[in-house]
């Protein structure tokens, strides 16, 4: 029975072995491939771009074009990353190709499409042309059409003579005035921007030399002008003469300088506010008339009249450093071209001053500032000494940075200038400033021997000490120097003996500034804003001429003399 048992056993682990055999050899693996893209579209640079393959059995990949390769180019069965590398496109138009992946019977297909070249670009991106203008040609390389634009008004576009490998003609109008001119036009295709600057010459300048009235080199002129006055506040208002609370300058206002003792007139100006063309900082002629009428009331008073570059917003003045540079001269030779040719028939009676306080702040300056402010000065005496006549001959007014005297001491080196012996100095004295224009805690009333409310610094033998080392380095080496700005505010809300002893050592201060100043050699200029109240710097009324300080006026008038 057992026998039995075990033979039937035998039998049914045969067939079921048998059975299984037979169904495993009629079973075939069915392939599949995945792939995680179809169609691919790339920009025209090289690149390289990754899909998968995701596979059951062997599988390869064929591409037909060189400029498309992948890797790895086979596999077996599993789940590849797949690299394409692609070349740069340098064809103006695209290219297709594809990747046939295939494994078994399977075959899969990626779709690359690669974006066509652009081009775009300038035989020469500056192009210089004449005063009298005409046309200019820009030769241009390209794959398509672009875009253009032109940032100014007299350059206009004539016409285009071909597409690719084109020329483009300009007309540029005939140029008027004296400055030059930058104006640039844009090209842009894509991504490419292709920028082309044509700068055109302003009418030359320049007149034949005349020294007829202009005979007086520094020395001999500075000896002539004894004692000065500042029409502050007015003229350098950006945008307006009366914006900030000052008449308009009258003819009445200089007669009464003039018959108070001075003899010299400094005018602040402002000409950054009254430009009407940006691309050559070309200076409205309604001001340049309105100047002049402030000239001739100090010229026809036989008056000497210094006519400069105030702090005019700032542009110049606060920004002495590398990165500001070459902008900041562009206006400055540009403008002073326009003043110096403006007034070049006057004679030695009016001089030029090229700028003011330039300053980044009030600490040392750096290498930097120096070298920057100092450029500020040369762009000054070659633009006005380029134009000609009496400004060949005309004497230059050149300032130490922040005009302090101490700066002027340490780091000043004058201007190279083409005529000898036409060149003066200026600095500002308004020390010690709690005394003289401090109005926050700590300042001080009073100042000079005998007074009580002094500062420990600044007093007598500090202005003797700063005026003597002036007249040794600049005035001894035939340098004039022009102090011009000096003064104190007056404080009237002080009462009583506190108020009669302020005005006393102000008095004091402004008579022994202007007689130490003289007495060095130092032309003085006293600071006038036309404020006459509290902490103002005024001594006329600007709108009568009337003396509202006459005590002020005297000493400095007794100081001169």
């Amino acid at each position: 029975m057992k026998l039995y048992r075990v033979y039937i056993t035998f039998i049914f682990i045969v067939l079921f072995a048998g059975i299984f055999a037979c169904s495993n050899e009629g079973s075939e693996i069915i392939p599949e491939i995945t792939v995680s893209l179809e169609n691919l579209t790339v920009s025209n640079v090289e690149n390289t771009k990754t899909f998968y393959v995701e596979s059951n059995v062997d599988w390869s990949i064929e591409t037909s074009e060189t400029w498309c390769r992948v890797s790895p180019t086979s596999g077996s069965a599993g789940y590849f990353p797949i690299v394409i590398s692609l070349d740069e496109n340098p064809l103006f138009e695209e290219r297709i190709t594809s990747l046939l992946i295939s494994g078994g019977e399977i075959e899969k297909s990626v779709s690359i499409q690669q974006e066509k070249a652009y081009a775009l670009s300038v035989e020469s991106n500056e192009i210089n042309i004449s005063e009298e203008g005409g046309e200019i040609n820009i030769n241009l390389s390209l794959s398509e059409s672009f875009e253009v634009s032109v940032n100014c008004d007299w350059i206009t576009k004539k016409s285009l003579k071909s597409l690719q490998d084109s020329t483009e003609v300009y007309v540029v109008e005939a140029n008027t005035t004296y400055i030059p001119r930058e104006g640039e036009i844009t090209y842009v295709l894509n991504d490419i921007t292709e920028v082309v600057t044509v700068t055109q010459e302003g009418i030359n300048p320049s007149i034949p030399q005349d020294i007829s009235g202009v005979e007086s080199n520094a020395e001999t002129l500075a000896a002539k002008m004894k004692v000065g006055w500042n029409i502050g506040n007015s003229l350098e208002v950006p945008g307006g003469e009366t914006g900030w609370g000052n008449p308009i300058v009258s003819k009445t206002l200089i007669d009464a300088v003039k018959d108070a003792g001075f003899n010299s007139i400094r005018i602040p100006c402002a000409w950054d506010s009254y430009i009407v063309t940006e691309e050559n900082y070309e200076v409205s002629e309604a001001w340049f008339e309105r100047v002049k009428e402030v000239v001739d009331y100090c010229i026809d008073n036989d008056m000497y009249a210094i006519l400069n570059i105030h702090w005019d917003g700032g542009w110049l003045e606060n920004n002495p450093t590398y990165e500001k540079q070459d902008e900041v001269n562009r206006e400055q030779y540009s403008l002073w071209i326009q003043i110096a040719t403006y007034f070049r028939d006057y004679d030695e009676h009016l001089l030029f001053a090229g700028t003011n306080e330039v300053h980044v702040d009030y600490g040392i300056p750096s290498t930097e500032n120096i070298e920057v402010q100092q450029s500020f000065n040369q762009t000054f005496v070659d633009a006005v000494r380029a134009t000609g006549g009496k400004n060949t001959y005309r004497n230059l007014i050149i300032q130490t940075y922040n005009t302090d005297i101490d700066f002027g001491l340490e780091y000043h080196k004058m201007p190279e200038d083409v005529i000898d012996d036409r060149l003066m100095l200026e600095v500002h004295y308004y020390s010690p400033w709690e005394f003289c224009g401090k109005t926050d805690d700590g300042y001080n009333t009073q100042w000079g021997a005998g007074y009580t409310d002094v500062t420990s610094y600044g007093q007598e033998d500090y202005l003797s000490d700063k005026f003597s080392k002036v007249k040794e380095k600049y005035v001894d080496n035939g340098i004039p120097v022009i102090l011009g700005e000096y003064g104190a505010i007056l404080r009237t809300t002080l009462t009583g003996d506190a108020y009669t002893k302020h005005v006393e050592s102000r008095n004091y201060y402004l008579k022994t500034v202007t007689a130490k100043a003289i007495e060095n050699g130092l032309v003085p200029f006293i600071w006038d804003n036309g404020a006459t109240g509290n902490n103002g710097f005024g001594l006329f009324n600007r709108s009568t001429g009337a003396q509202v300080h006459s005590g002020s006026i005297t000493a400095i008038i007794e100081g001169a003399n």
